[in-house]
């Protein structure tokens, strides 16, 4: 028997078929313009060749959740991150994630269950998009950006705000500070709002960083030194929220 967990985040699209022990099949795809058929698209790929009576249960989360209208369920993406860590690594107790259009920092107890979270104010300093349109300004992307950093003492980015914190990078480059320097100070300015919210939340014990961001490993780096904490980052980084509405749907 399995389940599926599906993910519609505001950048990527991620699915897992569990089944009941471990991931069987999972698929990362970019969400576009349309949540709807994107999730439908990798709920597809998840029950190819397998028959619908396998299934348990379909689960949805991420804000494109309220287009999929082949689940069974719908549950917020704090539930599924929490649920999704737990099952990973039972020691952890606060997550920072860092999505392509938000940042949220959770508490969960004993059991996996929320405590509370925090969330950053609708604004996209310091998420996935940031880092995208900023790294565009130097060339790069964000795949390449980790390593255009690596090493380098980072330029002071004062501005968290997209636009400005663009224009800020146009000015820096046009007095000719060096690139690296500049993708440094990019990543350094994730760091610190990571670090404010998670300031402004409550840390308890072992930390998890969950979401795309979490595979620069610059960014780690510079999260565990501003906060004298090793952080767990799992290999399933990006896709704990997919994992945790798996899980949901197999009990």
């Amino acid at each position: 028997m399995y389940s599926i967990g599906i993910d519609a985040g505001s950048t990527y699209t991620k699915g897992v078929l569990f089944d009941g022990e471990n991931i069987s099949k999972k698929l990362i795809i970019p969400t576009g313009s349309s949540p709807k058929s994107t999730s439908k698209e990798v709920y597809e790929y998840l029950t190819k060749d397998i028959d619908n009576p396998q299934i348990k249960k379909v689960v949805g989360t991420g804000y494109g959740r309220v287009s999929m209208d082949f689940i069974d369920k719908k549950v917020t993406e704090i539930t599924c991150h929490a649920k999704g860590i737990f099952f990973l690594n039972p020691k952890i107790r606060t997550i920072l994630d860092i999505g392509g259009q938000d940042i949220k920092v959770i508490n969960i107890n004993e059991n996996g269950s929320v405590e509370n979270f925090l969330m950053n104010d609708k604004c996209a300093a310091g998420t996935g998009k940031f880092l995208e349109i900023t790294s565009n300004k130097l060339d790069s992307d964000i795949y390449n950006i980790d390593e255009l950093a690596k090493g380098a003492e980072p330029e002071n980015i004062s501005s968290m705000c997209t636009v400005f914190a663009e224009s800020e990078i146009v000015s820096l480059l046009a007095r000719d500070v060096c690139k690296k320097k500049i993708a440094a100070g990019i990543i350094k300015s994730i760091s610190n709002k990571g670090v404010s919210l998670l300031n402004k939340s409550k840390i308890v014990d072992d930390i998890a960083f969950t979401g795309g961001l979490a595979n620069i490993s610059e960014l780690v780096k510079m999260l565990e030194k501003d906060l004298n904490k090793n952080i767990f980052i799992s290999d399933e980084a990006q896709i704990i929220g997919a994992l945790g509405a798996a899980i949901i749907g197999y009990k």
